[in-house]
């Protein structure tokens, strides 16, 4: 992996995230998480703006000056390519998360079979993924680069960080650009171990004891949960039936969740 990234902890300049694009456009198609001209990536600059990486262009081959510029309404500012039609999906992101400044899509090949098969990343079995992500939902097929697609997003935008869309990909946010792509090389790590856990047997999840504990580790490894007010945990070994049901949770009752969770570990103690 390139190290040259413009390291954080400053406010960067135009220039510099400029640079910091093509080299996550570098790394998305070393990884193979896109192909030909496939992916987008962008970042909400200082004043507001969105820098994009341009449509029909290999996002591993590109330069600084091929960047485009938009404002959040989707309008061209600034550039002399193309504009990619996705670019309403980073705007909407963008109108929705004051606390997101960088924007990933791509089409990583294993999480891209699970959202093909009609399949979320919702199940209780990395301890890591639980707390940097907490789990990957499905959202319903959409055409891309349409105002349906952005419809589809948007129940889901303010309480995940990491999306699956069915038939097309995967989509990340984060605080800055390096999150957003770590994130998206998360969702496809998860999707690999997930795959190789059902080929070997049945994957043994976490309790919802144990998957509440995670929840509540999170602020000590960093990690700042959406802001959206409902979230659904991953499903766990004690969901009824085995069953993947889905619980949506306000985070008064999260919280609660989480201080029971661990009154109850420190009682067995």
């Amino acid at each position: 992996m390139n190290s040259s990234m413009v390291l954080a902890g400053h406010a960067k300049t135009e220039e510099e995230h400029r640079h910091d694009i093509c080299i996550v456009g570098r790394w998305m198609y070393e990884h193979e998480y896109i192909v030909a001209c496939e992916g987008n990536v962008s970042v909400r600059l200082a004043d507001g703006r969105i820098l994009t990486t341009p449509t029909c262009m290999n996002k591993g081959c590109l330069s600084p000056e091929d960047l485009v510029i938009t404002d959040l309404n989707g309008h061209k500012c600034f550039g002399g390519r193309k504009m990619s039609s996705e670019i309403l999906m980073h705007l909407l992101f963008y109108r929705m998360r004051p606390d997101v400044n960088a924007v990933c899509h791509a089409h990583p090949i294993t999480a891209t079979g699970f959202a093909s098969a009609g399949r979320a990343l919702d199940q209780a079995l990395l301890p890591e993924v639980i707390i940097g992500l907490g789990q990957v939902p499905l959202v319903r097929y959409a055409t891309p680069g349409t105002s349906d697609l952005s419809q589809a997003l948007e129940p889901f935008v303010e309480s995940y960080d990491a999306l699956l869309l069915a038939n097309h990909g995967a989509v990340t946010c984060g605080p800055d650009l390096l999150t957003a792509f770590y994130r998206m090389e998360t969702v496809e790590h998860f999707a690999k171990i997930l795959l190789a856990a059902e080929n070997a047997g049945t994957p043994k999840l976490l309790s919802s004891r144990e998957v509440a504990k995670l929840m509540a580790a999170r602020s000590r490894y960093g990690v700042a949960a959406p802001p959206g007010a409902a979230c659904e945990l991953p499903v766990t070994s004690d969901s009824e039936d085995g069953a993947a049901d889905e619980v949506t949770l306000k985070r008064d009752e999260l919280d609660h969740l989480i201080e029971e969770a661990l009154r109850q570990d420190r009682a067995r103690r």
